[in-house]
């Protein structure tokens, strides 16, 4: 499989950038084109979308708690943590574009300063799921920024082949995303701007970690058995603190990233051990 992941990245062009980088000037344009650039506007040209949103989501309020586990790396990246011996490539991508989504969230969230939904409208008048957030860091969304940089280098290092898989797949991926991004406006925490900004600047972060991996070798180590001792304990750590989130908010997600670790320690500690 790590063969494969490297031709797949090797056929990579830059040119994978002009659509995202075309979306957010889009979006800025779309923003000045209704004098929406300013916190107060930006804010209001949302609120009936958002109330809107938030009131056909917060409907189903277990699926899309659990659901909006997954825009935490923590939750997501451990339950893809069994790629690390069955295709450390994968895991190398995901590892630099990670650091450039954390980057970048943080970058920008203090950029922007636009205050939560429950810092600018009433509390009663939309449904919170979850913790109230009211900090002034909602642009862009974080959570939305995890997801689609996880799912992207997903979606290129399992690109079929053949175009009419290839349609289907990539489909498949970004609704997938845009559902997991629009749980953050069904929990009350962000406006559908702030998820969809969050997506293409993820989208952009898996990309640049997929061409970080193909140029740099900063984490060739993860392919050596001898270094598995290091992500035996990451992986035991991962499950220590996800069994507290677990006793906190016994979420089904939590359970099955609890089977997921379990399942790749006895892999990796089995591996290690035949060596």
């Amino acid at each position: 499989m790590n063969s494969t992941l490297i031709h797949k990245y090797s056929q990579l062009k830059p040119s994978l950038f002009l659509v995202p980088l075309g979306l957010l000037l889009a979006l800025v344009i779309a923003l000045y084109s209704q004098h929406a650039l300013s916190v107060d506007q930006y804010v209001a040209i949302q609120k009936s979308y958002f109330l809107q949103i938030n009131a056909t989501l917060s409907q189903f309020p277990v699926l899309i708690y659990n659901l909006t586990q997954l825009g935490d790396a923590l939750i997501f990246l451990s339950l893809l943590s069994l790629f690390v011996i069955y295709a450390p490539k994968l895991w190398e991508a995901l590892l630099s574009a990670s650091l450039v989504s954390a980057i970048f969230s943080n970058v920008f969230k203090s950029l922007f300063a636009v205050p939560r939904p429950a810092a600018m409208f009433d509390p009663t008048s939309f449904t919170i799921i979850g913790k109230t957030l009211t900090g002034h860091n909602s642009l862009p969304s974080g959570h939305s920024i995890t997801i689609f940089t996880i799912l992207t280098v997903l979606l290129f290092s399992f690109m079929p082949t053949k175009l009419a898989r290839k349609i289907l797949w990539t489909t498949g991926i970004i609704l997938a995303g845009l559902l997991l991004v629009f749980t953050r406006v069904g929990v009350g925490a962000h406006y559908p701007l702030d998820v969809l900004t969050g997506s293409i600047i993820g989208y952009i972060s898996g990309l640049a970690g997929l061409f970080i991996c193909r140029r740099y070798k900063l984490w060739n180590w993860i392919n050596d058995k001898k270094y598995y001792p290091v992500f035996m304990v990451l992986f035991l750590v991962c499950f220590i603190v996800i069994t507290g989130k677990v006793l906190h908010e016994p979420l089904l997600i939590f359970y099955l990233t609890l089977v997921g670790l379990a399942v790749s320690l006895y892999k990796i500690i089995y591996v290690y051990v035949k060596k």
